[in-house]
């Protein structure tokens, strides 16, 4: 059992609700002990009574009555050397802010049923002054790109608002079986997550959650095209399902493709033809902005020779200023 202590808010915890603080520093007390203890005016912030939610601000000081000893901190699951040194050459940009990766297809983000290796399992390798670098966005399993990871929490909540903003460009590239029939354009279609015989997916559904999504059409053969998307929402499978809800579905992808492929795949790498190709966000620093491109992987090159695409590293967007909301 401690003692009493009086502990100063930092400038890293700003903003942070008095209970997760709390969490996060004594996480063997539970949410109703600290719930109970500021009801009874045990946990005090500049020697006031508080409530849980209390917003904490620099320079405050919290006084954390008496608590029970932590248990025994579980052994962290090591990273091993050879996952750790890939995912250092995966490094696209990294300050004490960010670290922005080129994730290979197949790497799943986070885990889940029957997945033992994921990204999130190997961030411990990127890990600076103890600190693990956090999550802050998503890409699907079977998608490549830049995917941004925030080194502190201050960094990953102005990371959070920038992307709840729309503030932040998030350019993909896919190449689709067919060309759409506008060479550009918009999707605004309403997803909602439905179960089906393909598993979990996302469907056309006028009562779902917003989803858009700005397209044009790169260059194109005969039977594909190579598409930017720029995703103006975050919907899980948005991309892939407003490519199919255009007649032209993202070449790899047999969630979605529900049609017979008018492409052989005989000489194209088995993968979702789907590539994160540039971010641009505001730097979390307040000064200047995050410009990452992740190159096309070398598998999808070889699709991209295949139909004769060169390479473009043009912004196909570049005239387009989204309204937010």
């Amino acid at each position: 059992m401690s003692g009493v202590q009086l502990l100063p808010v930092g400038e890293d915890d700003s903003g942070m609700r008095l209970d997760r603080w709390f969490h996060r520093l004594f996480p063997q007390v539970t949410q109703g002990q600290i719930q109970k203890l500021a009801r009874t005016g045990q946990i005090r912030v500049d020697g006031k009574r508080v409530e849980t939610g209390l917003r904490l601000e620099p320079g405050q000081t919290v006084r954390v009555p008496p608590l029970p000893d932590a248990p025994p901190p579980e052994a962290k699951p090591k990273v091993n050397a050879k996952d750790a040194e890939a995912l250092r050459r995966l490094i696209l940009f990294q300050d004490d802010w960010v670290i922005a990766i080129d994730k290979p297809h197949g790497l799943a983000v986070q885990g889940g049923t029957g997945l033992d290796r994921h990204l999130d399992g190997m961030l411990e390798a990127l890990a600076k002054d103890g600190e693990k670098p956090r999550l802050v966005h998503r890409l699907d399993r079977d998608t490549s790109g830049v995917l941004l990871l925030a080194r502190t929490r201050v960094a990953a909540q102005r990371l959070t608002l920038s992307f709840r903003e729309r503030e932040t460009r998030k350019y993909y590239w896919a190449l689709t079986i067919g060309v759409p029939k506008a060479h550009e354009g918009k999707v605004d279609a309403a997803l909602a997550k439905l179960p089906g015989r393909r598993g979990e997916r996302m469907e056309l559904d006028e009562d779902g959650q917003s989803a858009v999504t700005l397209y044009k059409v790169v260059d194109h053969a005969v039977k594909a095209a190579w598409v930017a998307l720029w995703p103006l929402t975050g919907r899980t499978h948005q991309l892939r399902a407003h490519m199919e809800a255009l007649g032209t579905p993202i070449l790899g992808d047999h969630k979605y493709n529900i049609r017979a492929s008018e492409i052989s795949l005989e000489d194209m790498p088995e993968r979702l033809h789907l590539h994160a190709r540039r971010m641009v966000i505001p730097h979390p620093s307040g000064k200047g902005v995050i410009d990452v491109t992740a190159p096309l992987p070398d598998d999808m090159k070889k699709t991209w020779r295949y139909f004769g695409f060169g390479n473009s590293d043009g912004d196909p967007f570049a005239n387009i200023t989204p309204k937010k909301g």
